[in-house]
């Protein structure tokens, strides 16, 4: 039974959408972060917030959120091709919005700071008296870092209106998460903070969504943060280059078994929500839509010496030149 047919269609396509761009990026580069198999944690966790939210989605898979927010998908092509058109510039191999649609920007060398910047803006919602909550999504590996302590011990202390979700894809680079930690559970570790850890069926969009807007619904009921772990699957290398060869053939063929989208397809199809032919029509769509962004970004300027602020970076030799 699907509860909300209109939310699991739109979901739907956005998943759809995430995984035709993500391929196209794969092809384009080497170094992208493919995102294949784990579309429902990032669509579900910040599908159908508010415009006055903030939104801080972890690397993987963030691209469709800023489709989602507003940003043209053209203008997330610029962003990945470093075309001198896009928000940064072309000074980074990611992606930044208009503070206006309140994302922030994945743009720190290393992964970690965003949970505390996510934190942040939570603390500024509270100390102006609003009603606006905080999403912040990141990996497993990722919450294994200082940051993920220092940042949710603080939001629990402070009651703060923010939603933590770990995106357990169970690889933090070609390290498996058994080898990381003992906690057989990461949504355990909110006990630690004194806030609720939920544990949801990361591969599954209309659980992921579920469980975060219950804990959206208590940040701005004033009852501060939840922690909530999505358990998917990384389904290619950390790098489109990364052949992955570190892991084995069956535990990747068994998590293909559980494709977020697939799954979905298959509910909205017995459910009457979605016909065969719909379904072939959202992803002819999503490939033609993500082409025609890409050829239009790829027209875009490309970045120039003075675009790269090295007058921001290196003075001027004494002497001149």
């Amino acid at each position: 039974m699907i509860e909300d047919p209109k939310t699991a269609v739109a979901m739907h396509r956005w998943m759809v959408l995430s995984r035709v761009l993500d391929e196209a990026c794969c092809q384009e580069s080497a170094h992208w972060f493919p995102s294949r198999g784990e579309e429902a944690v990032p669509v579900g966790t910040f599908y159908g917030l508010r415009p006055d939210d903030v939104c801080a989605p972890g690397y993987r898979g963030s691209p469709i959120v800023f489709v989602m927010r507003g940003v043209r998908l053209e203008q997330v092509w610029a962003g990945a091709l470093g075309k001198r058109t896009s928000f940064g510039r072309g000074r980074h191999f990611s992606f930044t919005a208009p503070i206006e649609l309140r994302v922030l920007p994945y743009i720190a060398g290393d992964l970690g700071p965003i949970i505390s910047q996510a934190t942040g803006t939570a603390f500024a919602q509270k100390y102006r008296k609003s009603d606006a909550v905080t999403a912040v999504s990141f990996g497993d590996g990722t919450s294994n870092r200082g940051d993920f302590h220092e940042a949710v011990n603080l939001g629990g202390a402070w009651r703060l209106p923010i939603v933590y979700v770990i995106q357990n894809n169970h690889w933090a680079i070609s390290m498996p998460i058994e080898r990381a930690t003992a906690a057989k559970r990461l949504a355990d570790r909110a006990a630690g903070y004194g806030i609720p850890g939920v544990a949801v069926d990361g591969n599954d969009v209309l659980a992921v969504h579920a469980a975060v807007q219950e804990a959206v619904r208590r940040a701005r009921a004033g009852h501060g943060p939840t922690l909530i772990e999505a358990e998917t699957f990384r389904m290619r290398g950390h790098i489109a280059a990364d052949t992955a060869s570190y892991r084995s053939a069956a535990q990747v063929e068994e998590w293909q078994g559980r494709d977020p989208i697939r799954r979905l397809e298959e509910r909205l199809l017995a459910a009457g929500v979605l016909s065969a032919e719909e379904a072939q029509a959202v992803w002819a769509e999503a490939a033609q839509e993500v082409g025609e962004a890409k050829a239009a970004a790829q027209r875009h300027p490309d970045i120039l010496p003075t675009d790269l602020g090295l007058d921001e970076i290196f003075s001027t030799p004494l002497g001149g030149a």
